[in-house]
């Protein structure tokens, strides 16, 4: 790569991670509204599924109904709803696929 394009991938993370910061740096969160505060607190889930829900119905960009990861999320959502621990979510939903695929083949 040219040294133009290290200087713009160098400017694009240089303002990406100003951004981000300045949230953490500049905010005082106890001037933020109420409503606000209660809003942010709903942020890492939102991420969170944002992240793992597609992998989960759609994990080869199409969705298919005979989709083991899908049923062992099901089951790992189940457990984790029941327990409310996510080290027996966890452990749920890779013993739920790995006895899928045992199973399936």
């Amino acid at each position: 790569m040219t040294s133009t394009a290290w200087v713009v991938i160098a400017g694009v993370g240089a303002i990406t991670f100003l951004t981000r910061a300045s949230f953490i740096v500049f905010a005082d969160p106890r001037r933020f509204p109420e409503w606000i505060r209660k809003a942010l607190t709903f942020v890492p889930a939102a991420v969170l599924s944002a992240i793992v829900v597609p992998g989960l119905v759609m994990p080869l960009g199409e969705f298919d109904p005979a989709n083991l990861r899908l049923a062992a999320g099901i089951a790992a959502i189940y457990a984790a709803a029941r327990t409310r621990n996510a080290f027996v979510a966890i452990l749920a939903g890779m013993l739920s696929l790995w006895a899928l695929q045992w199973a399936v083949g």
